[in-house]
């Protein structure tokens, strides 16, 4: 289908009485909505003189209607109690700290132990700076369960804390 001057015409005309994209394509025949919108566009015909839609008035917002709130704050509680402001903020006990005890280290194995020295059974635990020399891993027999021996899971991992409530 070729666009003939008749059907620009016509195209022009029914666009202009505000016919949709869709009305358009249907009444000239052979042509999709997308080609008249396209043709619609190349042409320069963006802006309509009337619309098919029927226009109403679009109802006001409702924020007109409620008087503006006073400058003064109010500290009334109404229905949810969680954003009620306290009058002063709750101290804080101070949180008990429990000495870490670790165990004793058993002896080091001989020599630094590599990342390709270390077995399975040996503690991963990374010792110094891996970007320095000297960079080595504890190597000492590890806590079943554990990567890491018995000294190095105490400091990996911390003690269930028992949780308490002030009431």
């Amino acid at each position: 289908m070729s666009w003939t001057d008749e059907r620009v015409d016509l195209l022009k005309k029914l666009w202009a009485d505000g016919l949709s994209a869709s009305q358009i394509a249907t009444k000239l025949g052979e042509v999709t909505r997308n080609a008249v919108i396209g043709k619609v566009h190349r042409l320069g015909l963006a802006g309509r003189a009337t619309t098919s839609r029927i226009r109403t008035a679009r109802p006001r917002s409702n924020i007109a209607l409620f008087p503006t709130r006073s400058p003064q704050v109010q500290y009334r509680t109404f229905g949810n109690t969680a954003l009620k402001i306290s009058p002063e903020p709750e101290q804080r006990k101070p949180a008990t700290i429990i000495p870490l005890t670790l165990p004793d280290l058993e002896p080091a194995p001989e020599g630094l132990i590599r990342l390709v020295d270390l077995k399975e059974n040996m503690c991963h635990w990374p010792v110094g700076d891996p970007m320095e020399d000297g960079f080595h891993f504890c190597g000492r027999r590890k806590n079943s369960g554990s990567p890491y021996c018995e000294h190095h899971s105490a400091i990996a991992y911390n003690p269930v804390a028992k949780k308490r409530r002030a009431m």
